[in-house]
């Protein structure tokens, strides 16, 4: 199994249809991707959404049927105070129709039946649920995540484990041994220095993680701990670099290094 993929924010807003096509130049055959951008944008991509733009959805799954490459990974979904769930139909209906088996949502309400709604509303169409957990909102690590999807009242619900949140938010890699590895929904790789060097949280992770073997984290026993059997995303978003660097240039080195990890 090709267990790896690129995650959407490493591209910073780079357009669909050109990020299959990157994908695949690049030898890998899973994306993960959102309706819109969320980043930065220092290559000056034109903006886009595939949510409004039928005729992009159409150019990407034909993008995606001529390269084989597949979405991973639905991303974009916040859950919030105030927020009702059936306002994420729409992108629901997106990922479903691209074909994504997983959808990912960021919670930051502290009652889990919100995200249980949400994996409820993803099972009818086909897919399964992960929350992301970070140390900045509700769950904050990994042992509260797992707590968060037994209590949501849903059983199509996992956890997503990103390394920089795992080991920011004080988890440790026993941690991903004795359970059932079913759990776990989807990985995400990058590295950061620990302890971290910027304040704030939510730009380093946007804009400013490291590649693989770059930073702290120990990857290597990470990536030996999780299930052998999830898509593992590549999730570097480096706005720094792209100012010298084109993706294909930033990404390449790291693709070689993340499959020497996961081999």
């Amino acid at each position: 199994m090709d267990r790896l993929a690129i995650e959407f924010i490493s591209v910073l807003g780079l357009p669909p249809v050109e990020f299959v096509k990157l994908a695949a130049d690049l030898g890998v055959g899973h994306i993960g991707l959102a309706p819109k951008p969320i980043t930065a944008n220092p290559h000056g991509y034109p903006a886009w959404d595939l949510l409004a733009d039928t005729a992009l959805r159409r150019e990407t799954l034909a993008a995606m049927a001529d390269t084989a490459v597949q979405v991973s990974l639905g991303e974009g979904f916040l859950i919030r105070d105030g927020l009702d769930a059936d306002a994420f139909a729409p992108m629901l209906d997106l990922f479903a129709e691209l074909g994504a088996p997983l959808v990912n949502a960021v919670n930051m309400v502290a009652s889990a039946e919100p995200f249980g709604r949400f994996a409820e509303m993803a099972r009818t169409r086909g897919m399964v649920a992960t929350v992301e957990f970070l140390p900045l909102m509700p769950p904050a690590s990994f042992a509260k995540a797992l707590a968060f999807t037994d209590a949501c009242g849903s059983d199509n619900a996992r956890v997503l484990v990103d390394a920089m949140h795992f080991f920011r938010g004080g988890s440790g890699v026993e941690e991903l041994t004795g359970i059932d590895p079913s759990r776990i929904g989807y990985v995400q790789i990058c590295d950061v220095p620990m302890p971290a060097r910027m304040t704030d949280y939510g730009l380093e992770a946007r804009e400013n993680r490291l590649g693989p073997g770059e930073g702290d984290l120990p990857l290597a026993d990470f990536i030996a701990a999780i299930p052998a059997d999830v898509i593992v995303g590549l999730e570097v978003p480096q706005v720094g670099r792209a100012q010298d660097a084109g993706p294909a240039e930033r990404l390449a080195p790291m693709i070689a290094i993340a499959r020497a990890l996961l081999n």
